[in-house]
């Protein structure tokens, strides 16, 4: 792996690749073999959107505001992508990886969350949705929401990482349709390998730094509950504006929709694998860690 080059843009970003000191040479070890990558790698072109069965889907109206307002946020994702490289100014292995890889396959997973909304709801302006969804969503990503300390925002990624591979995996024992269920699986697997690339990281950099394991665990704690919020507000409301002739929703209308997708956490979250995931960044011991996923699936059934 190359440690020492001049800076260079990446996406729009100066991504630093100034001579590695001993801590990047410690986290380049931790890149995985090209090939083991590649044979996780997946394209839009691989999906068979023209069969998809829209009898299945289509009047699904809870699926739809779910599908979209995911397709939203992954599609945004060049916002957080860039506070993240700026914010590892001083990590360039991880400022390359979150460049090359990291935001490249978040945003596959809008332009295929996307392409679908598409063929099933042709009539819905989609990329006008959008346009006015990120110009909301650009003023409320901002690096202010990071974690001053950079190991613990690697233990809040791996949490996010865990949501997200959690609602796919979620969604995809949910669905029927076939075509949905690849684009999902898909989708769940990258999340994953994300989850394990931030776990990684925080690995090397807790060592140095001796992070200790009650921040850790306050950090992930925080980072399951805001995931409660109503962050999800925005998608949602530009998703039903162009839906529904530009009316705007109301919070009762939002809370509807939320408690119908409760009832598919309820049957469908992967509460076990959730909580594993939840607990990895913490290394406890293996007689703590059987009890702490025990009460860690608890937790994220009554907050997911």
């Amino acid at each position: 792996m190359e440690l020492y080059a001049s800076k260079r843009n990446l996406n729009g970003v100066t991504v630093s690749t100034k001579p590695a000191s001993q801590t990047m040479v410690a986290h380049a070890k931790l890149d995985p073999p090209a090939g083991s990558e590649k044979r996780h790698d997946w394209s839009l072109q691989d999906l068979a959107f023209e069969h998809i069965d829209r009898n299945r889907v289509r009047e699904d109206e809870t699926l739809f505001y779910m599908l979209v307002s995911a397709s939203f946020i992954e599609s945004g994702s060049e916002l957080y992508t860039r506070n993240l490289i700026e914010h590892y100014s001083a990590f360039p292995v991880v400022q390359r990886w979150l460049a090359e890889s990291w935001e490249r396959e978040e945003l596959r997973h809008g332009s295929g969350l996307a392409a679908y909304v598409r063929a099933v709801w042709p009539e819905y302006d989609w990329d006008a949705a959008f346009r006015a969804f990120f110009d909301d969503y650009r003023r409320l990503c901002n690096a202010e929401h990071l974690e001053a300390d950079r190991a613990l925002e690697l233990a809040a990624r791996c949490t996010i990482e865990m949501g997200t591979a959690s609602y796919y995996r979620m969604l995809h024992e949910a669905v029927s349709e076939p075509v949905l269920r690849e684009l999902l699986d898909h989708i769940r697997r990258d999340e994953v390998r994300h989850f394990k690339h931030f776990y990684r990281y925080l690995r090397t950099m807790r060592g140095e730094r001796g992070v200790s394991r009650l921040r850790l665990a306050r950090c992930v704690l925080q980072r399951t509950f805001e995931m409660t919020r109503d962050d999800g507000w925005q998608a949602f409301l530009h998703a039903y504006r162009f839906r529904n002739g530009g009316r705007t929703p109301t919070r009762a209308e939002y809370r509807a929709w939320r408690k119908k997708v409760r009832e598919i956490a309820r049957a469908h979250f992967p509460s076990r694998m959730a909580a594993e995931m939840l607990i990895t960044p913490l290394d406890l011991p293996v007689v703590l860690r059987r009890c702490a996923t025990g009460v860690a699936a608890a937790v994220l059934r009554r907050t997911l």
